[in-house]
């Protein structure tokens, strides 16, 4: 399935620019929007959240936008890999084109907005006064095993959207519940011990869990809960690949 991968870089090159300039083409601020969506979501949810929770979360637009961020990645790269195929269908009809890299292609577009709101973070945690820690390097551990963990669930998703639409729906339920299970814009401490445990047991809370301890705490992410997440990550990507690689080949059949 990977073979010709290293002969399509100009290909994932022109398909995330691409998505790039198309998403924002009618717009009048284009691109800008990467920059402010994430901190207008900042804003409402602090505004709304901040009087419940503010008291118990120091720094809570910090706190709120670290994890969101994480999670979006996650939401919309899964997305977008989802539904890769189906949004390519007549292009794949033309000519062959290897179908992971729409998959491909997608994440690294989402991956390229998850860079632009790293910044913005960055210029909410100047603004509000935040302290940078050594430990932020450690960041990029699980955002790489994030990284991994969308892959597999995107391919998988991308498989089981061409066969079956309605996986669609039900997969945007499942990611507004996930959002809820995350931690986002609540400390995990108001949550029942016996709750918690099953929160430890979603791999998007782990990647949370662990960039908040790395940039907003100060401390090196948790060894346990960074072996879980890779673990996990890896699974899923070895299943993802198992499956893509099964079905690739009918999958144009199914457009």
């Amino acid at each position: 399935m990977f073979d010709t991968f290293s002969e399509k870089k100009f290909l994932l090159k022109q398909l995330v620019k691409r998505d790039l300039t198309s998403k924002y083409k009618d717009s009048v601020l284009g691109i800008l929007w990467s920059f402010f969506n994430p901190l207008l979501i900042m804003l409402v949810f602090t505004a709304i959240f901040s009087m419940l929770f503010g008291q118990n979360i120091q720094n809570y637009p910090v706190y709120f936008l670290s994890g969101r961020i994480i999670y979006d990645f996650y939401s919309m790269g899964t997305k977008g890999a989802m539904n890769s195929i189906r949004k390519n269908a007549e292009l794949l009809k033309k000519i062959y084109v290897p179908k992971y890299m729409f998959s491909v292609s997608a994440i690294c577009y989402e991956f390229i907005n998850f860079l632009i709101s790293f910044v913005i973070l960055f210029g909410v945690m100047v603004i509000t006064g935040a302290s940078f820690h050594l430990t932020s390097v450690f960041a990029v551990v699980p955002i790489f095993f994030l990284f991994l963990l969308i892959f597999g669930v995107g391919l998988i998703l991308a498989v089981c959207n061409t066969y079956f639409s309605d996986i669609g729906y039900l997969y945007n339920v499942f990611i507004l519940v996930l959002m809820y299970a995350s931690a986002l814009f609540y400390p995990i401490e108001i949550v029942p011990a016996r709750v918690q445990i099953i929160f430890s047991l979603n791999p998007v809370y782990s990647a949370v869990s662990c960039f908040r301890e790395a940039v907003v705490y100060g401390v090196v992410p948790s060894t346990g809960t960074l072996l879980y997440l890779a673990t996990f990550s890896i699974a899923t990507l070895l299943i993802g690949i198992i499956l893509f690689s099964m079905y690739e080949k009918k999958l144009a059949l199914e457009l």
